[in-house]
């Protein structure tokens, strides 16, 4: 990981983006249950609604704005496409997959995934292999988000989990799409208006093929409203930030934080019990991300002092 001061500002924005995204599934679930939409519906309405608060953020800051604007050559037009495609393919495998294997399968094989395939993708991209610490941090990171939410998996077996499962690997690489295309993209790009709106067009025709059903249940109407606002264009937009300094392989593993949070949201409000081993797991995630953290500071005070590392 980078040990400039730069990177160390980027780091807590992907933390605060992941802790955003754990209330993903909680938003959702009190959605379904009180409506008809489906996974396809609740995925477009996320994407829409972080679209349109992007883009009013986007016209009321332009003003404001310092960064250069950057010239939409061909190299940067295909990243954009990509972090498009990848965000609506990860929204939409993701909530289906939780419509039929349950979040903590889905969780579990998401975002457990995902870090693995961002470290081979920025190997194989020549970005480099992850150093010994990062390598650490995820396997310590993996155990822990196994010890979270791998009981259920064990106690739900069929073909729902089973096709759930294959759906959370597309949603892993579709969330690997994403970190991989949109790191260290110029500062005055708008990478995350231009992911949601793209996602968003992506998604239209196949929801309206579908049949696009909407609600105007008040409870249900606010919650997607805050699923669109806060877990989508206000923390993709901390993420990509974040992404400007912060490697994919360590965002990857900082992002595990979602399920934690999941968990003692679920735990908090819809009743469900942590078990002791599940919260040693969300422990050890906890202490991954702390390591990768700490791990640069300390870094930066021996080269300061001339300590060895």
């Amino acid at each position: 990981m980078s040990t400039t001061p730069a990177a160390a500002r980027g780091f807590p924005l992907v933390v605060l983006a992941a802790l955003c995204w754990g209330t993903s599934g909680v938003s959702a679930r009190i959605v379904t249950d009180r409506t008809d939409l489906g996974p396809l519906d609740v995925a477009w309405h996320r994407m829409a609604v972080g679209a349109a608060v992007l883009l009013a953020a986007h016209l009321l800051t332009r003003r404001r704005r310092t960064a250069p604007d950057v010239p939409l050559d061909r190299p940067l037009a295909v990243r954009l496409g990509l972090v498009a495609a990848g965000l609506a393919a990860y929204q939409l495998a993701f909530f289906a997959a939780v419509d039929l294997a349950g979040v903590s399968v889905s969780t579990l094989v998401a975002l457990g995934l995902a870090p693995l395939l961002i470290a081979l993708g920025a190997a194989a991209l020549g970005h480099g292999r992850p150093d010994r610490a990062t390598l650490t941090a995820l396997a310590a990171a993996l155990v822990g988000l196994v010890l979270l939410v791998g009981l259920t998996a064990g106690a739900s077996a069929g073909t729902a989990v089973l096709l759930g499962a294959l759906l959370a690997c597309g949603s892993a690489l579709g969330y690997a799409l994403v970190t991989l295309a949109g790191g260290a993209l110029p500062a005055g790009v708008p990478v995350t208006l231009a992911g949601f709106t793209g996602g968003a067009l992506l998604l239209t025709p196949v929801v309206l093929a579908a049949g696009l059903r909407l609600t105007a249940e008040p409870v249900a109407l606010a919650t997607l409203l805050y699923l669109g606002a806060v877990p989508s264009a206000a923390a993709y937009a901390l993420f990509f930030r974040g992404l400007q300094t912060v490697p994919g392989a360590v965002a990857g593993i900082v992002t595990l934080l979602e399920p934690v949070t999941a968990t003692v949201l679920a735990t908090a409000f819809l009743g469900e019990r942590l078990p002791l081993g599940a919260l040693a797991g969300g422990l050890l995630v906890l202490a991954a991300v702390a390591g990768l953290y700490l791990r640069p500071a300390r870094v930066r005070r021996e080269a300061a002092t001339g300590a060895p590392g």
